[in-house]
């Protein structure tokens, strides 16, 4: 049953009086909407071969090769999901959104302060690269406490790569890459406002708005604030089922219309969160306290970002960002106080020499990370000694077109830094494309990785277990595969789009948390085996002649390590074998639109103590959504839905959440199996079924 808050908010109210103004106001466009679609109807029927050829023409991708090619040309496999496709499942973050994306899992490592990571093809959240941009923004600690912090209403589109860019990214693209490519200031509206609220309290605002400095120059302001203060348990468990944030992100970029299109853009962005989840009893006061238990996570981030394009003959690109990313946060008693900053250049030349593209660049990378844990200690653990890592790279790529169905790619890239000195990333490419219906791609590449274990993994810091290092822990080195084939099948007048991939990674070395062996500690140490990621996806959209469009995608893991001397292979936690995502729309000729969306999960291994009165495996699980907008002429569109339309919320996500601090762990009588308390058993947000609606304005 849908739970409707007694006491609507302020925002609420606003909504509520935008709808009504809205609807009232332009209801009288349905009529004639509906009228000039049916006056269509006619001219779709005779466009039936000019769709199938505009069907074909492929969008302008970049994360693949660094450079503008189309989606058609590129050999890596690319995936591109604009801000509409988002939308039919309005979040405020992209953290939430990219759950609709087959494949990528959006993982939440902690079921208290409901921080995360992002998965691609069943690796962890680190061997994902993050970029804004082109740029690297997204690293180490933002990895788990600033994807949450990025609104919606940046994103202009955001191109997916599944599987190895380490020549070009770098060495720690293992297992894909994200880059989120924000709007472009020359293009964008005039003005965009973007107010949603949900039956939980939870209250979204995007504002945006654009000034023009002659005809050459634009500037974008955006802001996004989010705010979610009202405390939930409907599991009883005492402590609140979804974290309370208040959140602000201000955006300002700046793009330049310069001689023969050379790029050149800047922006800025700042970040401000004030994260808490806990005991519901507790406040401020309790902060860093053993009394109430209560995670509570305070965020200042400043990023920079910009791209240059040189006035030459030749083809020279200057990308240059820098951010600052500052924590200040408490686990019930135990602090966590770090410090990032990022500074990174790249400049790289492109040449076209016939029928190869050319491409070499020379990058610069230098992080300062320092934070209260032993991370950052002096080996003799009485002195602190933040990091400073001066990374050097140079890479070179050669994109060659053998023929029209033939394109081969190969690259390399080489890095320096002076604690593991020399590191080389190959990478292959082929594409085979016999015709614009049949396109099959390969990709190779190798992985190097070094970890940084307390801003990667939260289990590490959340929880009261103790931390445990083994042994001095190695760079991980991986090997990476991915064959990706699309089929474009035409039926009648549309196409029927096939988009199936296989993938395989095998680690030499791995840093693994050993949650089994003592029930108090996390064990950290490397690898005394190998590790496999291995598995296939397929993807298949197609659009009816009856307004109804339909895209659904499956993806099998096999997610594993194994350990010398051992013949069985373990599980990787958090890595269910089967996914999938779906996503049905039906369009009215009224402009009213329905969306059914929502991502299935089927059982995945979970960190469970000795004895556990837990289930290892999670069940198999679906969380849905459905929602209906309609827009209007002059701009405005509404909407309105309902999340998590099943009601799924995990069992159990905490243990003893009645003694947070452990001050009983070692009670005979009541605790004879000595749990402890853990937060890292949840698998899947504990917020229940909610309804959710918004207003949109758009002035071009």
């Amino acid at each position: 049953m849908l739970v409707l808050s007694n006491n609507f908010n302020f925002m609420q109210r606003i909504l509520f009086s935008l709808l009504f103004l809205s609807t009232y106001c332009f209801s009288q466009e349905t009529d004639s909407l509906a009228l000039n679609q049916s006056k269509k109807q006619d001219s779709v029927k005779i466009l039936n071969k000019k769709e199938i050829k505009t069907k074909l023409i492929e969008d302008v991708v970049i994360t693949g090769t660094i450079k503008p090619i189309s989606k058609s040309k590129s050999p890596v496999a690319v995936e591109i999901y604009t801000q509409k496709f988002f939308q039919k499942n309005p979040t405020p973050n992209i953290f939430e959104s990219i759950a609709m994306v087959n494949g990528v899992k959006p993982q939440l490592n902690c079921s208290v302060c409901n921080t995360g990571d992002i998965h691609i093809n069943g690796l962890e959240g680190p061997y994902t690269m993050i970029l804004i941009d082109g740029m690297p923004i997204v690293s180490s600690l933002s990895t788990v406490y600033g994807l949450s912090g990025i609104p919606n209403s940046l994103v202009d589109r955001i191109e997916v790569v599944k599987g190895p860019a380490s020549s070009l990214y770098g060495s720690e693209a293992m297992g894909g890459v994200i880059n989120i490519i924000t709007k472009n200031a020359l293009t964008a509206p005039k003005l965009s406002v973007d107010l949603m609220t949900t039956t939980w309290n939870e209250n979204n605002v995007d504002l945006s708005t654009k000034f023009n400095f002659g005809k050459n120059v634009a500037s974008l302001l955006s802001l996004n604030y989010f705010n979610y203060t009202k405390r939930f348990d409907y599991n009883k468990d005492n402590f609140t089922d979804a974290a309370l944030q208040n959140r602000i992100s201000i955006f300002n970029k700046w793009n330049f219309q310069r001689k023969e299109n050379r790029l050149a853009s800047f922006a800025l962005r700042y970040l401000y969160e004030d994260r808490f989840g806990g005991e519901m009893q507790w406040n401020k006061s309790y902060r860093g306290s053993g009394d109430v238990y209560g995670e509570s996570i305070y965020t200042n981030r400043v990023e920079a970002f910009g791209v240059y394009q040189w006035p030459l003959k030749e083809n020279i690109v200057t990308q240059l960002s820098y951010n600052f990313h500052d924590q200040n946060s408490f686990y019930g008693n135990n602090p966590f106080m770090a410090t990032q900053k990022v500074a990174f250049a790249q400049t790289y030349w492109d040449k076209k020499l016939g029928n190869h593209d050319l491409i070499l660049g020379v990058t610069f990378k230098r992080t300062f990370y320092d934070d209260n844990t032993p991370g950052t200690s002096s080996s003799d653990g009485f002195t602190n000694e933040p990091m400073k890592s001066p990374i050097l790279g140079a890479f070179i790529q050669d994109q060659w077109e053998i023929n029209e169905k033939n394109t081969l790619l190969l690259g390399y890239r080489f890095d320096y830094d002076k604690i593991h000195h020399s590191v080389h990333s190959p990478r292959f490419a082929w594409k085979f494309s016999p015709n614009p219906y049949h396109t099959l791609r390969f990709n190779f590449g190798t992985g190097f990785r070094v970890v940084n274990l307390f801003t990667e993994d939260h289990a590490a810091l959340t929880g009261s277990r103790d931390v445990v290092i083994q042994s001095n822990l190695k760079p991980e080195k991986s090997i990476n595969g991915n064959l990706n084939y699309m089929w474009k099948i035409p039926v009648g007048d549309k196409l029927l789009n096939l988009d199936a991939s296989a993938f395989y990674t095998y680690f030499s070395n791995k840093i693994v948390g050993d949650f089994d062996t003592d029930p108090q500690k996390i064990i950290y140490d490397n690898l005394h085996g190998y590790g496999i990621s291995r598995g296939a996806s397929l993807n298949v959209d197609y659009s009816f002649s009856f307004h109804l469009s339909v895209n659904v995608g499956v993806t099998y893991l096999d997610v594993y390590q194994k350990f010398d001397g051992e013949n069985e292979k373990s599980q990787q936690l958090h890595a269910p074998k089967w996914s999938g995502t779906y996503n049905l729309t039906y369009k009215f000729k009224n402009n009213v639109t329905v969306d059914f969306t929502g991502q299935f999960y089927g059982p995945m291994r979970l960190p469970v103590l000795p004895n556990d009165y837990r289930p290892e495996y999670s069940p198999f699980y679906n969380l849905a959504n459905i929602q209906v907008s309609k827009s209007f002429k002059s701009g405005f569109e509404v909407y309105c839905g309902v999340k998590n339309l099943f009601n799924f919320t995990p069992k159990d996500p905490l243990m003893r959440p009645f003694d947070p601090f452990d001050k009983n762990v070692d009670d005979p009588i009541n605790n004879p199996n000595h749990y402890t308390f853990d937060t890292t058993y949840g698998y899947a947000p504990m917020q229940k079924i909610r309804g959710f609606m918004g207003v949109k304005y758009i002035l071009k």
